[in-house]
């Protein structure tokens, strides 16, 4: 079968289809296996594949192979966080892949969390709405090709320019969840990237973001067995919604009272009673869970909300993955 060209792939990116993104990498699979995996995928008719950057392979490393191997998809980081990476560094990341893969491209830029910057990094995290802020600015400029003299408040950078041009630039979003970093993603950057919300608070964020695109990553356990998908999601759920970022997004989300019990339990170190406390009708709305056909309506949800490219992170058992990736597949 011939080649699909590089033009054709890069033109997805905006051809008006609806988008289904999947996260890569796939666990237990390793990265020299992927390149059969992303022909797959874009048999199968999934537009995107986006990698994250936590305690994993880095996030840069499985989209230059897609990038490489597979021009049939469009390409996504969410998030480079903005504390571990020098802006210079960054710059000629997101300058490496985008002389890959252009257009295709879009790349997450994000705070981060204080376990990632300063308990496994050992950097200070401080002032992190200023700092991305910073870097966004800087990066901007330097994909440009301009000269970067920045005295900003959380950093500087003196002299600094890329030594290879960037022709075709990327598009660069924030991973942002209350309204100050939504309007910066809204102000000074081509949309944004969600991350622990349900269907029916996408419009809520929509109306603090405006018309930029939107990236969410959901979390999809595709298991008829409720109470075990119920299970995982609590574990889940009390890990990330602990971290007093996300514990404010839901309070602004309107989830307090029911989220309260979680965190005073959880304050108190008692792990099994916080995970107790997490209600059914939470994990449901958070967690997409069910046959594959609810699974794929659920997503549909986040679709008809507002959001341009649902993302899903699929866990599942290895020996399953190739069903779950073919019945969630957009055809």
């Amino acid at each position: 079968m011939a080649e699909p060209s590089t033009a054709a792939g890069r033109a997805r990116a905006d051809d008006g289809a609806p988008r289904l993104g999947i996260t890569i990498p796939f666990e237990g699979v390793t990265l020299p296996e992927h390149r059969a995996w992303f022909a797959r995928l874009a048999d199968l008719g999934y537009s995107d594949v986006w990698s994250a950057e936590v305690d994993g392979v880095d996030g840069f490393t499985p989209l230059a192979l897609a990038a490489a191997w597979e021009p049939r998809l469009n390409l996504g980081l969410a998030v480079a966080p903005v504390f571990t990476r020098g802006p210079a560094l960054l710059a000629m990341s997101i300058a490496a892949l985008a002389e890959l893969a252009g257009e295709r491209l879009t790349i997450g830029l994000g705070a981060s969390s204080p376990p990632v910057v300063e308990r496994w990094n050992g950097i200070a995290y401080e002032n992190p709405y200023g700092r991305t802020r910073d870097v966004l600015r800087i990066v901007k400029s330097a994909l440009a090709g301009e000269r970067v003299d920045a005295q900003l408040a959380t950093v500087s950078v003196r002299g600094f320019s890329l030594g290879r041009p960037v022709t075709r630039p990327p598009r660069l979003v924030l991973g942002a969840l209350r309204p100050g970093m939504l309007h910066l993603a809204r102000d000074e950057a081509d949309g944004a990237v969600l991350n622990w919300l349900s269907a029916s608070d996408v419009p809520r964020v929509r109306a603090e973001l405006g018309d930029g695109l939107v990236a969410a990553r959901l979390f999809v356990i595709p298991t008829a067995d409720a109470e075990r998908a119920r299970q995982i999601g609590r574990r889940m759920i009390s890990s990330y919604l602990t971290v007093p970022a996300y514990a404010a997004f839901h309070r602004w989300l309107g989830r307090g009272p029911e989220l309260e019990a979680m965190w005073t339990a959880w304050a108190a170190g008692d792990r099994a009673g916080a995970n107790a406390a997490i209600p059914d009708g939470v994990v449901d709305d958070l967690i997409i869970h069910g046959s594959f056909e609810a699974c794929r309506e659920h997503v549909a949800r986040y679709q008809e909300a507002g959001v341009t490219v649902p993302v899903m992170a699929l866990i599942t058992p290895a020996a399953d993955l190739a069903e779950a990736v073919a019945r969630l597949a957009p055809r």
